[in-house]
C-alpha cells in the first residue's frame, strides 16, 4: 500500500515539515520561549522553546505521520482499504501541521489571531469530509470505528460506520455554521465530540446485544 502511494506519501511529508522552513526564515523574529498552547479564550497556557516549536514539533508531527501509514500497510484488511479514505489518512497530519504551526507563529509574532475559530472552523471541515466517507470505509482493522463487535461482524460494522457517517457529516455542517455565525463555543466541542463518539457506540453495542451481529 505504501508503494502505491508513495508520491502522495512524500508530498505530505513535505508539508508536515515545510513549517520548519518558515520558522527558520522567521527565527529571529520569535522569541526565545513561544507560546504553543492556548486557551479557549486564546490565552496562552503552554510554552516551548523556539527549537522545540519551530523543529521539534513538525518533526514529531512527521513520526506520528509515518507510523499511522506504516500501521495501516500492515493492516491484514488493507484490501478493504480504499484508496480515497487511505489519502484522507495521509493528508489529516499535513493539514494538522499547517494549521498548528502557522497559528503559533501568527501569535508568537504578535498578531492577533482567534486561534479558537479557526480551530473551531477547522474541526468542522474535518469531521464533515470523515464523515461523508465513514460510511464507505469496509471491515478492516486500523480506520474506522474499531469496537469488538464491529470487528466481530462485518453487517456491525457497516451499520455502525453508516450512522456514524450521518452523525459526523451532520455534527460536521452544524459546527461549521455555528462557528462562522460566531454562535459555538469551543468549550461545547468536548459534548459534540462526546455524542460523536458514544451514539455509534451504544448502537453497536445494541446491534450486538439485540440481533446477535
Amino acid at each position: 500500500m505504501l508503494k502505491t502511494h508513495k508520491r502522495t506519501l512524500i508530498i505530505t511529508s513535505i508539508v508536515i515539515v515545510l513549517p520548519i522552513l518558515i520558522g527558520l526564515v522567521l527565527w529571529n523574529q520569535l522569541p526565545d520561549v513561544m507560546a504553543t498552547h492556548f486557551g479557549t479564550d486564546n490565552e496562552p497556557n503552554g510554552f516551548s522553546s523556539k527549537a522545540f516549536a519551530v523543529i521539534g514539533l513538525p518533526l514529531f508531527l512527521l513520526v506520528t505521520h509515518w507510523l499511522c501509514a506504516m500501521f495501516v500497510s500492515v493492516d491484514p484488511r488493507r484490501k478493504n482499504i480504499s484508496p480515497k479514505l487511505f489519502n484522507i489518512i495521509l493528508w489529516l497530519v499535513p493539514a494538522v501541521s499547517l494549521v498548528v504551526n502557522i497559528s503559533i507563529y501568527t501569535a508568537n509574532l504578535g498578531y492577533n489571531v482567534d486561534i479558537s475559530f479557526f480551530a473551531l472552523l477547522f474541526m468542522g471541515v474535518l469531521f464533515t469530509v470523515i464523515g461523508n466517507y465513514l460510511p464507505k470505509a469496509r471491515h478492516n482493522y486500523t480506520i474506522g470505528i474499531r469496537l469488538p463487535w464491529t470487528l466481530d461482524n462485518e453487517e456491525n460494522w457497516n451499520r455502525t460506520h453508516r450512522l456514524a457517517g450521518y452523525i459526523w457529516m451532520g455534527l460536521g455542517i452544524l459546527i461549521i455554521i455555528c462557528t462562522l455565525t460566531g454562535i459555538l463555543k469551543a468549550e461545547w466541542m468536548i459534548a459534540l465530540v462526546l455524542i460523536m463518539a458514544l451514539i455509534p457506540c451504544v448502537y453497536s453495542f445494541w446491534l450486538h446485544v439485540r440481533h446477535g451481529l
